[in-house]
Formats: structure tokens, sequence, C-alpha cells
């Protein structure tokens, strides 16, 4: 067994940093600071009994190779207690690709599912009642084609659009400061996702029109309080221009909601959660002027960290899971996604996913978390670490208000040198051991890893492109046509671009010529190397 480090490690400097001191809370106002559960700023909770009264939202984010295959696993879920689904969409989905487009070969069915048309959306969801249940997706520059695809096959089957809960994850900005997955320049992009909000909320109420992302910028190497403050620098964007479109604050914002990583640093998660409600609620009501408390509350769906896995010793991943979801409830999620441990090598095999899934379920019944809501609420060292990343986020937003908001701070580079040093940062001193990851850089045994993996299959991208010839065989190109023209003509104009690309998916369009067709008014976002 290897010896640890002789001197304090980063992480042990952090933590001595942030233990409480008295000083740190003294001037906590309750009432204003803290609050009751379910009452402003929500700073413990958006619910009075919480899980007492409903346990959180078990999602298993999952999706690969076609839609049958994809939707077997979410039926096999589904009937293992699984309370939603949450769709992973392919790379050539995600960036307006159809499965015979050159550039996606060799992507096909990969990192999810494979979704071309409105056919293949309707497959996916073969004897799924969507009335029934949640859906959420994660897709963001072609989150409106989509939709559209969802909304199509839900009135196919006789379905209110007003009967659908769910969420598309529309979440422009952090790709560009994150994850890469965008398509359009950044203020055409923002034009569809305002469409989109405003859209929902007159016709499918119930549905979240944005899931504002920290946790890919978490995943690209952010520090908590930079989720918080980019996170809630993205969703000021989101408001501000759709107050812009002359949208009231109290008919949209209380549909949109937020997607957190959960990460392994135990009650700074906790507080970060906390604070995240505290500021949004702040914000809502004092800088917006929302008078509707579901307005200032902030709802999110937390997934445990994808980063935090280890390719080695991967059944410790289990354990790690298990902290980081226990994080989640006692911070006070709405929605939970819980990795499997084989992520780190490949996508989850049926078992490992179902071992994911029974550990929300044994947290949810066997470990009493759900008898009282912020069962850490007072806590002297949580309020601390509450209050302490609250300031550190407010510093980052102020920041970023003095550039002209997120959308100039993104431009100029800002928002991504900072995750980049803390990324550094944090790689660092994973080198030089400062901070230890057990089977990583500590406690290794020299042995191979013997876990049985998901393999893809060879004949996923074959099978697409024979349906999508299919498709095309028997389709009314003419009415394809006339569809596509109108969602150019829309894109050239101020109109509302969900129903001219719902009206093109009726008729069959697909995903990669609804894009193209979006592409030739809006071209294609080039990045800028930043340094």
């Amino acid at each position: 067994m290897e010896k640890g480090p002789k001197k304090p490690s980063s992480q042990a400097r952090e933590e001595a940093k942030s233990t409480y001191r008295l000083e740190d809370i003294a001037h906590l106002n309750y009432a204003e600071d803290l609050g009751d559960p379910g009452r402003f700023p929500f700073t413990r909770g958006i619910h009075p009994e919480m899980y007492r009264h409903r346990l959180w939202t078990m999602r298993q984010y999952a999706g690969f190779g076609t839609a049958e295959e994809s939707n077997e696993r979410y039926r096999y879920l589904l009937s293992q207690g699984t309370t939603g689904l949450s769709v992973a969409f392919d790379l050539p989905t995600q960036l307006g690709l159809d499965s015979d487009d050159p550039a996606a070969e060799g992507e096909v069915g990969r990192v999810g599912v494979a979704i071309d048309s409105v056919e293949d959306m309707d497959r996916l969801f073969d004897r799924i009642p969507l009335e029934k249940i949640s859906t959420s997706m994660t897709i963001n520059a072609t989150a409106a084609i989509l939709l559209a695809y969802y909304l199509v096959v839900a009135r196919r089957r006789g379905l209110a659009w007003e009967e659908l809960r769910g969420t598309v994850q529309n979440d422009i900005l952090k790709e560009y400061i994150a994850r890469g997955t965008y398509i359009y320049p950044p203020s055409e992009s923002l034009r569809l996702l305002v469409d989109l909000i405003e859209f929902c909320c007159r016709f499918v109420p119930r549905w979240n029109a944005v899931s504002v992302s920290g946790y890919h910028i978490r995943e690209a190497g952010s520090t908590a309080a930079q989720e918080i403050a980019f996170t809630l620098g993205n969703a000021e964007t989101y408001v501000s221009q759709a107050l812009e479109r002359g949208m009231k604050i109290d008919d949209f914002a209380s549909r949109l909601s937020f997607f957190f990583n959960v990460h392994n640093n135990f009650f700074e998660e906790i507080a970060k959660f906390r604070a995240a409600r505290r500021l949004w609620a702040r914000l809502m009501k004092h800088r917006y002027s929302a008078q509707e408390p579901r307005t200032q509350m902030l709802r999110f769906h937390t997934q445990t960290a994808g980063s935090a896995l280890t390719a080695q010793q991967p059944e410790n991943n289990v354990v790690r899971v298990t902290l980081q979801a226990l994080a989640a409830v006692l911070g006070g999620t709405q929605s939970l996604h819980t990795c499997a441990k084989d992520e780190a090598l490949s996508l989850p095999t049926e078992e490992s996913a179902r071992l994911a899934l029974r550990t929300q379920q044994i947290l949810a019944h066997e470990s009493g978390v759900r008898a009282t809501a912020d069962p850490v609420g007072g806590s002297w060292y949580v309020e601390s670490l509450t209050e302490r990343l609250t300031l550190e986020a407010e510093e980052y937003l102020e920041k970023i208000r003095s550039m002209g908001g997120m959308p100039s701070a993104i431009q100029k580079g800002y928002v991504q040198r900072e995750i980049q040093e803390a990324a550094y940062q944090y790689q660092r001193s994973l080198e030089q051991r400062e901070r230890l990851v057990v089977g990583v850089n500590s406690f290794n045994e020299g042995r191979e890893n013997r876990l049985e993996t998901w393999r893809a299959d060879p004949e996923t991208e074959k099978r697409a492109r024979r349906k999508l010839s299919e498709l095309r065989a028997r389709r009314d190109q003419k009415r394809v046509e006339s569809a596509l023209e109108k969602v150019c003509k829309a894109a050239n104009c101020s109109e509302n671009l969900l129903p001219v690309i719902i009206d093109a998916s009726e008729a069959l369009a697909t995903v990669g010529e609804i894009s193209s067709a979006l592409r030739q008014v809006f071209g294609d976002h080039k990045e800028t190397v930043v340094i």
C-alpha cells in the first residue's frame, strides 16, 4: 500500500479554509437568508414537506444504437422502477446531421440514440404512455426539431399537448463554453431558444423549455462556485432575451429548470444546491420583480459526476456514485440520475444500469433521508459553506455583468479561461498527489479491469441508413420541399419557428434537412480561438 503525501494536500488546505467560523455566518438573517423549506429564499428547499410528500424523480440517462434498441432499454428501466425517462442522442443528431451524412460516419448510435425523423421518435417511445411519464431530452442545437418530433408523435396518438410533461435541455450558451455541440451563431441560437420558450408557454404549458445546465460546465473542470455562477449567468441571458421578446417574467420563468453536477466533496455539493436556490430566488424577486413564488423557485435535475468515475478499479465507482447521490438528495434535488459503474469504459450494460437505479431506490426507501426536509439545515459547517459559495458566485456574476453579460464574457474568452484554469489546478493537484483518487494515484493494484462492457453493434449505422433511404423513397417529396421552404422563409423574418418546424416534421423532413434549411439562413458558427 502506498503512503499518502507528507505535506498537507491542496484538498486538505481547501477544507481547512472552509471550516466553520462563527463570523462567517453571524450576519445571516434567518428569514431573509434561510427561511423555512418551501418559503423564500428557498435555501432549505422548494417544498415544505420535500420528500415526505413526494420522492424525487428517478431518471436513468439512456440511449444507444437504434430507436428500437433504446426503446427496449427504456421499457426495461420503467419495469425496474424508473419514474422518468432521460434520452441521450448520438452526436450526429445533436449536430443536425442525418445518419447517412458523410460527416456522421462512425458516430451513428455510438454515444446515444440515432434519431433521423419523426418515425424514429415514434419507435423510440413505442408502448410508452407519454401522458403518464415525464421525458427529459438532452438536446440543444436541434432541440426545436426533436421537441417538434415528440409533439407530432403525441398528436398522432390523440394526446393533447397540455398533458405532456418533460424537458428539453435547450441550453445553447453552455455549448459555446464547455461542450461544443452548437450549429448556428449565438444570436440565431438564442432566437431559436426563445422561440421554444414562447411556444411552450402557449401550447405545452407543463413542459420545461430550457434546462440551464451547470453539469457540463463542471465536467469541463469548473469549481462549485463557478458552476453556480456561470449557470445562473446563462439563465440571466435567457430571461433577458425572453423579456425583450415581450414576455412577462411570471408567465415563463417558472418553466425554466436547471441541471447540476454533483461531485465528490460531499458537504460542498450540498451547500452548492442551497446557495444556487438562494441566489436564483433573490435574482427573480429583486432583479426581475417576479411576484409568483413558483417563479422564484430553482427546480433542478442532478446527475452524478461522470468525470469523477475511474476506469481503474471501476467497482469503486459504486461508492462514489452513492455518496454523490446522497449529497444531491440532502441538497434537495427534484430529479436524479445515478451514473453506472462502467461509464468510464463504455455505455452502461443493463446490469450496471439496474445497479445505478437500485442505488437511488435504496436511498429513498431504506436510508431514512426522506423523513425531514433539509436535514442538514442549521449545521454550522453547511451554512458557512452555503454562504461562502453564495458570495463567491455573486462575485463572478457581478464580474460577468460588468462585461455586458454572458454572451460578451464568452466572446471575450473570460468564462472559458476561468474553467480552464480551474481544470488545470485540479489536474496538477492529482499529478503531484496533493489530491488522492483511490485506484488512480493511490492504492493501486496493478491489475487490469475485468468488467464486461457494452459494445456498439457495427450494423447500427447500416440499418439507420437503410431506414432513411426507405423513408425518402416513400414520402411526398414535394410536400417536404414546400415545408422546408417555409422553414427558410420563417427564419428570414421574426415569426416563431416552432410551427413551421412541426409542419416539416409531419411531412417527414429529417433532422439534417431541417437543420440545413436553418443553416441556409443562419449560417454555421465558427469557434474563435481564445488565448
